[in-house]
């Protein structure tokens, strides 16, 4: 007979999740690093009991909003490249609505989190509930499907037995490297507390692997010949390189064939930033090295990345007409967008197999000679423009050049949305894989500080720098305060331009007035003076506003010693961006319109659009 124990729905979740282990390095450990829970009464009864009896194996952390626990969450998956990940819990209604945003980053960016909101009574007996919505020609509508469209698996549990199932199926897709990305399982209040005689075995230890598929042998033989007739080739290295640890067989793959290597956000520092044949950035906010040979590439060798529009300029950058694109991809989705060669494998399998099947063929001495000379031109316009300066309202570039020379590159570095991914991709000197952590793929502001607290969660031996603008600080700063509660350093240096600026400056590009972006084109009264750093102070941060760019050095220098979270504040110019690198990005201006400004931008965006490779 089958041995049981009688538990509570939300006690058997609980305990299954501490029992779920991997193994990293030779050793084995829990799977779950934590669980992040804002208790409400859909969950503080069941989920919030059941938590309280595993908490020394199966830590809980409480944060300050939703959302930011949840970017936490994610950020802590992607700083230990998918191998152990986080769960989060809330209430229903605006509670789990606040992890929705953080469930889409996680879809969009391929990151492991599970989602555990509470949500109605299965029964319906005391319907409406609290906080519950009402659609009025669908009785099984709730707030959380809101989760359906960007989750990866989506369960409602109405039945305690039912998470037998879900917690298995859940725990698959997690882990698996092509299906990767966020879980819901939304929790009946009342099921959370019904009882059930489940099987013992259902909690035994079970040790989950990182799945290493190799490539088919007719596409690693067709993405071989295309490679050997090249040219020209070119690898781009997305995030899958760094997801894969494939950094190592990137470098002997493209040191062997002597192929130039550039960068998508996701995969910036695949490569060291002084490695000889990394270009670095590429597309929208690219280097002129990676860009001119992305334009000239008659073999685009594509490695774990999405290909959206930011590297591929619109589809405008690649303007070899008779180029090929390998798709080198653990998802088939990914592997063969745009009529790509697909080679659907784990990036270290791929790349270690393709390495061995090129056999010692190396790209012409011209190209990989022409790569080299145009990395060290663009090295000399970077430098040029983050020097120090003077000024009083220093450029993002300059702040970032500060940051650079005062922390160096064996910190990681983390940033989201605005204006600094822009110029950080291009510029920033990323050392270890690793080093540098965007969140650029869904592009959300706020994600900063609470991914930050993640990252050191992960990492917490690692020096974990976060630069985030005034907009985004507005939007959600709250993890300060947990940040200094759990004791987890963090160097947040703060550039306020005093709007936003990135968008502003998109919006005079593009023919349109200034307007809404920055403070002093919003509707207003009286322009707010914020003391960000009285702010920061507030939560329990070390904070300082500084004047320059060499009063920033010193301050930085302080900070690497400080014991808790430090905020360093600096003025910054909203105007000015680097001029040097980038392409061309599709952003429809108006047909017709008052403005000459914009007939004039529309103008030049129809003739631009012409670069566009259609369907492509």
């Amino acid at each position: 007979m089958t041995k049981t124990i009688r538990l509570t729905m939300a006690q058997a979740l609980t305990r299954f999740l501490a029992r779920q282990m991997t193994e990293i390095d030779g050793r084995k450990l829990p799977i779950f690093g934590g669980v992040w829970a804002i208790f409400g009464h859909g969950n503080v009864a069941g989920v919030g009991e059941a938590l309280y009896q595993v908490r020394d194996e199966l830590p809980t952390f409480r944060a300050h909003n939703e959302q930011a626990m949840a970017h936490a969450a994610i950020a802590y998956a992607k700083a230990n490249f998918r191998r152990r990940f986080m769960a989060a819990t809330s209430s229903i209604g605006p509670g789990a609505l606040n992890m929705v945003t953080a469930a889409a980053l996680a879809h969009v960016n391929r990151l492991p989190v599970l989602f555990l909101p509470g949500d109605v009574f299965a029964n319906r007996v005391p319907d409406p509930v609290l906080q519950q919505v009402e659609d009025f020609s669908d009785g099984t509508t709730t707030i959380n499907d809101c989760f359906r469209p960007v989750s990866r698996y989506f369960d409602r549990i109405t039945r305690p037995e039912q998470i037998i199932p879900a917690l298995n199926r859940a725990m698959q897709v997690l882990t698996d490297p092509a299906e990767c990305g966020p879980v819901t399982l939304a929790l009946c209040q009342d099921v959370q507390a019904e009882a059930f005689d489940y099987p013992e075995s259902f909690f035994a230890e079970r040790v989950w692997h990182q799945r290493r598929p190799r490539p088919d042998r007719g596409e690693l033989a067709a993405a071989v010949v295309a490679l050997k007739a090249a040219t020209k080739p070119l690898v781009i290295a997305g995030g899958g390189v760094l997801y894969s640890q494939a950094s190592g067989e990137l470098a002997k793959l493209a040191q062997g064939a002597g192929i130039p290597v550039c960068e998508t956000q996701g995969g910036k520092s695949s490569l060291p930033d002084d490695h000889p044949l990394n270009m670095a950035a590429v597309g929208v906010t690219g280097t002129s090295a990676a860009n001119r040979l992305a334009e000239e590439a008659d073999v685009v060798l594509a490695v774990g990345t999405r290909l959206q529009d930011f590297t591929t300029g619109s589809w405008a950058l690649f303007k070899n007409s008779g180029k090929t694109i390998i798709g080198l991809n653990v998802q088939p989705f990914d592997a063969g967008k745009h009529q790509a060669l697909p080679l659907v494998t784990d990036a270290a399998e791929g790349l270690a197999e393709l390495g061995a099947a090129l056999n010692g063929w190396q790209a012409p001495a011209a190209w990989t000679d022409n790569a080299t000379k145009g990395k060290k031109d663009w090295q000399a316009e970077a430098g040029k423009v983050t020097a120090s300066t003077n000024a009083a309202y220093p450029s993002d570039a300059q702040v970032i050049g500060a940051v650079q020379r005062a922390m160096g590159s064996d910190v990681i570095l983390l940033h989201a949305a605005g204006g600094l991914p822009g110029e950080l991709h291009k510029l920033w000197q990323a050392g270890a894989p690793g080093s540098y952590h965007a969140e650029y793929g869904f592009s959300t502001m706020g994600y900063e500080i609470a991914g930050g607290l993640g990252v050191k969660m992960a990492k917490p031996d690692e020096e974990v720098v976060v630069m985030i603008g005034d907009g985004s600080y507005l939007m959600l700063n709250s993890e300060i305060a947990t940040s200094v509660m759990l004791g987890l350093k963090l160097t947040i240096v703060l550039l306020d331009n005093r709007g936003y600026g990135c968008i502003n400056r998109l919006q005079m590009a593009t023919g349109g007035a200034n307007f809404n972006n920055l403070l002093k084109d919003a509707r207003h009264e009286i322009l707010p003076d914020i003391d960000f750093a009285a702010h920061a102070a507030s939560l329990g941060a070390i904070a300082e506003k500084v004047s320059s760019i060499a009063g920033l050095e010193t301050a930085l220098a302080q900070a690497k010693k400080n014991t808790r979270t430090t905020v360093l504040v600096i003025d910054t110019d909203p105007l000015v961006s680097t001029e040097a690198g980038g392409s061309w990005w599709d952003v429809a201006v108006p047909e017709v319109s008052t403005r000459p400004q914009v007939n004039a931008a529309r103008r030049a965006y129809d003739e631009k659009r012409q670069m566009q490779s259609v369907g492509d």
